[in-house]
């Protein structure tokens, strides 16, 4: 890999694989962000449709009882496999613990009862109200619910018109000896540079120290792990920047000859920084951005043509038909051929993904 097109091609070529199934594209990724924004789809599903055949908005949650996932947080809120999950816990170093007194009889309920619903606990107990991260008030058992979400004492058993239900759990005995933690962090640096590479330098130094949200309990080790990463991992100097990808990949991947609409949290598009050094423009996120000051739409998906992304698009779903609203760095569409019939195509795809929702 000696070019900025070489490295383009194998940021997109090696991450919109097709699986044969839900259950292996799963496998493959490891990690799936969630967002409960749906305009016109949840992040997680359309992050999931490109990649696994036939898939429809809602499949992921409609499946989810029965898929070897979880709901937790790695380096953001998403889904994760059990045996990512399995490195990341127990977090042994977080409140609540076992013998807090609230977090005790809640977890007792729960057994009691199986699986709940937040409003459910919320009224045998009637916690109060405490202030949220975002500065409002909330229920304060739903706030411990969290955090025992968190800690790893209950799981997510299913949604219930988006809300958690919940259950008890319990994870395994955490790793023994500096040996054996330090291959759980290799394990999780491993997961997130698989996920997003290629990683420019400074960015593999972030996306590995957001894994102190994944395992606070070893923080402190995050940064050997990198060093440690850094030196097994594949590597390539191009136009002045060092990228990074796990070993023993084929860079010569084939080019997607195709037009796809991305999740504003996809894996292609989801560092922004990266995003620029590939693509040449800013990408942002404007959905909690007031609308005067949006430059793309609410909710713009970034629009990608063979190995470039060259624009976004907003799309509504009316009734059976989607309307879709374009717009291009270049000012105009490309004069390729090939673009019409491919944009056709994945805004045909689209409709059948959004048409089929659960």
């Amino acid at each position: 890999m000696n070019t900025s097109a070489d490295l383009r091609r194998f940021a997109v070529g090696r991450s919109l694989f097709r699986a044969a199934n839900l259950e292996r594209a799963l496998e493959r990724m490891a990690f799936v962000q969630a967002d409960p924004i749906r305009s016109p789809a949840r992040a997680q599903d359309l992050t999931l449709r490109p990649r696994v055949p036939g898939y429809r908005a809602g499949d992921l949650e409609a499946h989810y009882p029965v898929l070897p996932i979880e709901e937790d947080f790695f380096i953001n809120y998403g889904f994760v496999t059990r045996s990512l999950q399995a490195l990341m816990h127990p977090r042994s170093s977080l409140t609540p613990t076992a013998s807090n007194r609230r977090a005790r009889a809640i977890l007792d309920f729960v057994r009691d009862r199986g699986s709940v619903h937040p409003r459910d606990v919320d009224a045998h107990f009637a916690h109060g109200r405490v202030t949220n991260w975002w500065g409002g008030q909330s229920s304060a058992t739903t706030h411990l619910l969290d955090l025992m979400h968190y800690k790893g004492m209950l799981r997510v058993t299913r949604r219930d018109n988006g809300i958690r239900i919940y259950a008890a759990t319990q994870h395994g005995e955490g790793p023994v000896g500096a040996a054996a933690r330090r291959a759980h962090l290799d394990g999780l640096v491993d997961a997130v540079a698989s996920l997003y590479a290629p990683v420019p330098a400074s960015r593999l130094s972030f996306l590995v120290s957001r894994l102190r949200y994944a395992a606070p309990q070893w923080r402190g080790e995050i940064k050997s792990a990198l060093q440690r990463a850094k030196s097994r991992f594949d590597r390539a100097t191009i136009d002045g920047h060092t990228w990074y990808w796990p070993a023993g990949e084929d860079t010569a991947v084939v080019e997607i000859d195709a037009v796809r609409f991305l999740a504003p949290f996809d894996p292609v598009v989801w560092d922004r920084r990266r995003f620029e050094m590939l693509w040449g423009w800013a990408y942002r996120f404007e959905a909690y951005t007031p609308a005067p000051k949006r430059k793309r739409g609410y909710y713009a998906l970034p629009l990608l043509w063979r190995d470039r992304v060259i624009g976004w698009a907003n799309l509504t779903r009316r009734d059976r038909r989607i309307e879709t609203m374009l717009g291009y760095v270049s000012g105009r569409a490309p004069r390729d051929r090939g673009f019409k019939p491919a944009l056709d195509e994945e805004i045909e795809a689209m409709r059948a993904f959004l048409i089929g929702e659960r």
